[in-house]
């Protein structure tokens, strides 16, 4: 039977889903859920994990991307004026590289890289009189809370000391992940498009790129540390997806969401690989991605210590309620898209209880 909720200031820790299967594992991650009543636009739910009362908000089906996620956030920040910071935790499409052995079920998390806050807002801009492209704008980095936590979480993964298997038993509860049958983790050339089909079965298998086997008696995830490339698109293009990864120095995922959060609300960025930003993307590796991102988010959440009740100066990277609604309103007359579309590394082990 689910718990009274706390107090509406009681709330400082904010897990943003963009998608129904990021939104249930994030769910099921919970060690205790309180009643409330959802009677605003954005679905969320209200729960503990470990000594954070927590705000899991999932945004509206098929309103992806920077815009949308950062109309939910400001609408949720806007009824729980306490929040300290957030998570953004789901499902990227990875980029593998030779400096970056990144497969299918990864993990990849925000850092601080070259000079870049950890997330990269790749298709903002302007064009230039000679037609070039040229960003501009930053985003702020994950709050220094949550990155001590991450260095005290290292400790503890090296130590053999964490308790994700755990977290991800607690999924198996769920019919969406107990589902075994993903299709082969292989990874196409950059330059060789999708054949017909909903799965690569027609692809030739020749194109496949030869990459080390891993040991797979080891059902551990592989988590990196770096850069995130974030923005309004699907990137569905291997070459594209080179050519953007390169210009930045090295970028571990594609993602459509934080670039709408991070100047919002202080956050880091959670995702489980579930593609490769090819042509050969399909939702097969989605819940395991989901169910990987989610089970990580809880083991660094424990790592993180209580925030004081006290209410923080808006200079710490809070929103107030006021600023909250200045900003909602400024938003809904903006005419903006809604897009409807379907570094150094670290790398740890973790027990991934699947089977």
């Amino acid at each position: 039977m689910p718990s009274s909720t706390p107090e509406i200031e009681d709330y400082h820790v904010a897990w943003i889903a963009a998608l129904p299967i990021e939104f249930s594992a994030a769910t099921a991650m919970l060690d205790e859920h309180y009643e409330h009543r959802n009677d605003d636009t954005t679905l969320y739910t209200l729960g503990r994990i470990g000594s954070h009362n927590i705000v899991v908000a999932c945004l509206p089906a098929g309103h992806i991307g920077t815009t949308s996620a950062a109309t939910s956030l400001v609408e949720v920040v806007h009824k729980f004026p306490a929040l300290r910071v957030g998570l953004l935790v789901g499902i990227g499409a990875g980029v593998p590289s030779p400096e970056a052995d990144i497969r299918l079920g990864d993990v990849v998390i925000s850092q601080p890289t070259r000079g870049y806050g950890g997330v990269i807002h790749y298709d903002f801009g302007k064009v230039e009189p000679d037609g070039q492209h040229r960003r501009i704008g930053y985003l702020n980095g994950p709050p220094l809370v949550l990155l001590s936590a991450l260095s005290k979480l290292r400790w503890i993964l090296e130590t053999g000391t964490s308790e994700i298997g755990s977290h991800l038993r607690s999924l198996q509860t769920l019919a969406a992940f107990r589902q075994t049958n993903t299709t082969p983790d292989h990874l196409f050339r950059a330059d060789y498009k999708h054949q017909d089909g909903p799965t690569c079965e027609n692809c030739d298998p020749i194109m496949v790129v030869t990459r080390p086997e891993r040991d797979k008696n080891d059902p551990s995830i592989v988590l990196h540390c770096g850069l995130i490339a974030s923005g309004n698109q699907v990137m569905r293009d291997g070459v594209t997806r080179d050519k953007l990864s390169s210009e930045f120095g090295g970028v571990f995922c594609f993602e459509m969401e934080a670039a709408g959060l991070l100047n919002i609300l202080p956050c880091l960025v959670i995702r489980g690989i579930s593609d490769y930003a090819d042509s050969h993307k399909n939702k097969t590796w989605q819940p395991r991605a989901a169910g990987n991102a989610a089970a990580y988010a809880k083991e660094l959440l424990k790592c993180v210590p209580p925030f004081s009740t006290a209410r923080r100066p808006s200079s710490e990277g809070s929103i107030t309620r006021n600023s909250a609604r200045s900003m909602s309103l400024r938003m809904k007359h903006l005419d903006l898209p809604r897009v409807d579309t379907t570094p150094s590394s670290c790398f740890f082990s973790l027990a991934a209880m699947y089977d």
